[in-house]
């Protein structure tokens, strides 16, 4: 699991040396000089940030505030939702929250993949050059193939991509010794009196370098959304042991690189190796960039299903893709996205160089919403004092906000890019948590208490149709409309009406003998019945099949047979905008099309098509 987490969850901070240092000598023209000075203040920045962020935010405390084995700010915002259960403003407040996280971190899912592929492909100029006008062609293909693959699942993907990045380790590591040894003294650059005095000696100049040092935590956010991938454990020992070593070893080699030659300051990683080493190099650092991508993917796989179930996304296809791990899933839809979003920004741009302009201000963003949520879980989840909660506030929001303002500078530049695609999310999230709100309020009120109604069908004594119907609906507190419009349209109801609920669980198989709730809702004698099935977050949501199994089981009075020709009905209404003030028109309009396009009820319990009937009534927001 240790090496499967390399190949998904450390490729992205796992590919910063690239372009990192490169970046942060290229500022402004080069503002940042290749003096001693300069360059131990730099590596000081460099060491001390993934130290602080990534070692002890996220590594050490952050992965402990887990929501049922999930991470990333969705689960981070729900935690804090259960914890501050009791105060309703502050829910909703931690919602918004929330939503403002994994919106920032859909924009870098879709820079990333962009930025650590074009920045391999373009070491060719490097190895071999004169073919660098090939470099966007190529990584539209490398991009194309990566998204391809993902239907394969996470954990298939992070066995083969695994030793990839075992390997791209082991080459930082070794590159990083061969340029130590070239000049040892560079460790001394570890200090942080060097970052301090590199801040007090030039404070603007440090500000402005702050946009481009943060390019060594990229990827921190990922690594913790992609916790219900692996788990804890894997990703600690992955960070600890292998990652963290190697990545301060190959920046340390670069620092003593660009001190002994200045020149070097252009492209110091590939010219950290011997000129027969470098096209190799390329290829395996195409390699890990292409896997890079992996651990934004992957989070953002994650990230949506959380957005799913917490109501903030329509309804997706999730393709569960292990049977040990629940956090491995797959969203075709959320791939498409992603994919298109990727190319063009990758055409837009058109190199790494004016990428990195418009990178870091979603990264920065997302830091700073988590810090947030983590102040705010921390007194009621580990009754954390208010000193430590203040000292963590100077600590980790000092020098997030710090690097959120720095990137803030480059927006006109291209930095507007993951803003606008956050703002995009943001829009359809909300849209899409008002109109489900205003839809659930006004089909409850159609469908009324299913008490009332069984009393209802019962004192009418209404005729009775042969056959048994399946009513799919999500609690036994109201009645299904397609249920109630049945009566009401044809005056009639089935000899057997089951109304069936499906709940996924923490556990990766329910067994059958506990997966079943029955209710006869008061009376044994009317043919009306509930029935709640538990299932694993690795079972397929069959219902048909699960029926057939309480009936075998005995749980319902009805042949197993005879419940094989059972018909179904789904309760779907259309949704009509009116002139009402319940939200903006064009958000009306927005709000139908997600629910139009939202993942068919039908496909994803399994529900044969030739035995099942839509049927509801309009329901107007």
């Amino acid at each position: 699991m240790a090496v499967a987490a390399l190949g998904v969850v450390f490729g992205d901070i796992g590919t910063s040396p690239l372009y990192a240092l490169q970046t942060v000598f290229s500022i402004d023209g080069g503002i940042v000089r290749p003096t001693q000075a300069d360059v131990y203040g730099v590596i000081s920045l460099m060491f001390w940030s993934p130290t602080i962020v990534v070692s002890i935010k996220y590594v050490t405390i952050l992965m402990r505030a887990d929501n049922n084995g999930e991470g990333g700010v969705m689960a981070l915002a729900a935690l804090a939702q259960r914890l501050y259960a009791s105060r309703a403003g502050r829910t909703a407040s931690l919602l918004i929250i929330g939503i403002v996280g994994v919106s920032l971190f859909y924009g870098d899912s879709v820079i990333t993949p962009a930025m650590s592929v074009l920045s391999a492909v373009e070491g060719l100029n490097v190895a071999v050059p004169g073919i660098g006008h090939l470099a966007v062609p190529i990584a539209a293909v490398i991009l194309t193939g990566l998204f391809a693959v993902q239907r394969f699942g996470t954990g298939k993907v992070g066995r083969l991509f695994g030793p990839v990045m075992l390997l791209w380790f082991a080459v930082l590591a070794v590159a990083g010794l061969t340029g130590l040894a070239r000049r040892p003294s560079v460790l001394l650059g570890l200090s942080p009196t060097y970052a301090v005095a590199f801040v007090v000696a030039h404070p603007l100049l440090t500000f402005v370098a702050m946009g481009a040092v943060v390019l060594v935590i990229t990827g921190a956010e990922a690594l913790y959304a992609d916790m219900g991938h692996f788990g804890r454990a894997p990703i600690r020992r992955s960070w600890f042991f292998v990652v963290f070593p190697a990545l301060m070893l190959n920046y340390l080699g670069q620092a003593a690189l660009v001190l002994q030659d200045p020149s070097a300051r252009a492209n110091p990683f590939f010219l950290l190796f011997p000129g027969w080493a470098r096209f190799p190099v390329v290829v395996l650092a195409t390699a890990a960039t292409v896997i890079a991508s992996q651990a934004v993917i992957s989070g953002a796989f994650s990230l949506s299903r959380q957005a799913v179930r917490l109501g903030l996304l329509p309804p997706l296809t999730v393709r569960q893709t292990s049977e040990e791990e629940g956090g491995q899933v797959y969203l075709p839809a959320v791939n498409v996205l992603l994919f298109l979003g990727v190319l063009a920004v990758t055409l837009l741009f058109g190199s790494s160089a004016r990428l990195a302009t418009a990178y870091g201000v979603s990264v920065t963003g997302a830091l700073v919403v988590d810090t947030l949520l983590l102040l705010l879980v921390a007194r009621p989840l580990w009754n954390w004092p208010a000193w430590k909660l203040a000292l963590a506030a100077v600590v980790f929001g000092s020098l997030e906000v710090t690097f959120l303002a720095a990137n803030l500078s480059k927006v006109a530049h291209g930095g507007w890019v993951p803003l606008l695609l956050a703002l995009a999310v943001i829009t359809v999230m909300t849209t899409w948590r008002r109109g489900r709100q205003l839809v659930s309020d006004r089909r409850r009120d159609k469908e009324g208490s299913l008490a009332e109604f069984v009393q209802h069908v019962r004192d009418k004594k209404l005729p009775r149709a042969a056959g048994i119907a399946v009513f799919p609906h999500p609690n036994k507190g109201t009645t299904p409309l397609a249920l109630r419009a049945n009566v009401e349209h044809n005056h009639i109801i089935h000899e057997h009406v089951v109304i069936v609920s499906v709940e996924t669980t923490n556990v990766p198989h329910v067994p059958w003998d506990e997966a079943f709730t029955h209710d006869d809702l008061g009376y044994s004698d009317d043919g009306i019945e509930y029935l709640n099935i538990q299932i694993g977050f690795s079972d397929t949501p069959n219902i048909p099949r699960a029926l057939r199994r309480a009936c075998a089981s005995d749980v319902l009075g009805i042949e197993a047979a005879r419940m094989g020709r059972a018909s179904y009905f789904l309760s779907r209404g259309a949704i009509q905008t009116t002139r009402s003030h319940t939200m903006a028109r064009w958000r009306k309009r927005l709000f139908v099309v997600l629910a139009t396009n939202a993942a068919s009820p039908a496909a994803r319990f399994q529900l044969p098509r030739r035995r099942t009937v839509t049927m509801g009534t309009d329901v107007e927001i």
